[in-house]
């Protein structure tokens, strides 16, 4: 018997944005923790996170290819496998495109690296900041590919400062910017350790918006049950007053108490705001498990 997928109704989606269709990850759904479906205009990746019998794969792609008005390749990405590999599994093969999201555009790869470009789950975040960023200067740490940048720079941020240890990640960053016709002298990109650098992150402040969403963990850098409270702690050193703080948190393991209780010890002057929530499809069988997007107030 075939344990097949389910994702979302189809036919209340609106198809020229890129998004996640299905999230296992969530084990909200029995016998497919290890399985995540995203619509990147016009593939359709499956990751999964555990090997599984080639019969299901297949009977599920050609499902989803069938399925998915605009669909012209099926891929899966094997995170369960050494170095994370992609393999076609149906239609033409793409080994990059561009999608959209927000009406706004980014550069997307396939079998290059682990991660396609662009973060799904932060589409909410990234609604957020492009509301709330007119004539701010923001600070973007671990800045990846600067999706946050190029959705302040649209929502009419003064400037924008982006900071992570990969240059080609924030090379990337650029591009996105160019796709979207936007004046990059607004923007300003930093290839740095972010945890040495802070005369560098200074430099360019002090911050009306800082946008804080590091990697869990990567070796020899980022420890973040260690490092989040060294960055709490340089919040007065960066923002404005009345400064919007947003902090990220993807670890499992930490949830939104982590983060309150790091604030309230190494910065009592931020104020909690709210959470941004991801998008619906996103649903957690354990709560505090997935993403979290905290917003606080700098008041000193």
């Amino acid at each position: 018997m075939i344990e097949y997928i389910s994702p979302v109704d189809l036919t209340q989606l609106d198809l020229t944005q890129c998004q996640r269709l299905f999230h296992g990850r969530g084990h909200a759904y029995e016998n497919l923790a290890h399985v995540n479906v995203d619509w990147l205009a016009p593939v359709v990746l499956i990751t999964l996170y555990q090997e599984v019998e080639q019969t299901w794969l297949t009977t599920n792609a050609e499902w989803l290819f069938s399925h998915i008005n605009g669909c012209k390749s099926v891929q899966v990405q094997y995170r369960c496998r050494d170095k994370a590999p992609t393999e076609l599994l149906l239609g033409d093969a793409y080994d990059n495109t561009q999608v959209t999201e927000l009406d706004l555009q980014y550069h997307i790869e396939f079998g290059k690296a682990q991660n396609t470009g662009l973060f799904l789950d932060m589409r909410n975040g990234r609604q957020w900041v492009l509301d709330h960023s007119r004539e701010k200067t923001v600070l973007n740490l671990f800045a990846y590919t600067c999706a946050f940048s190029v959705v302040a720079i649209a929502g009419g941020a003064k400037k924008i400062v982006n900071f992570d240890m990969s240059k080609a990640s924030l090379a990337k960053g650029r591009d996105n910017h160019r796709l979207n016709q936007q004046n990059t002298k607004q923007v300003i990109f930093e290839g740095v350790d972010i945890f040495k650098s802070n005369s560098r992150i200074k430099k360019h402040g002090l911050y009306d918006l800082i946008i804080c969403d590091p990697p869990s963990f990567q070796k020899g850098s980022v420890n973040i049950e260690r490092d989040y409270a060294k960055l709490i702690r340089r919040i007065p050193q960066w923002a404005q007053p009345q400064a919007d703080i947003m902090l990220c948190l993807n670890s499992p393991n930490l949830g939104h108490e982590f983060l309150l209780n790091n604030v309230a010890e190494n910065c009592p002057q931020c104020q909690y705001q709210s959470d941004i929530t991801p998008p619906s499809v996103y649903k957690e069988a354990h709560q505090g498990k997935g993403l979290k997007v905290l917003l606080f107030k700098y008041l000193p």
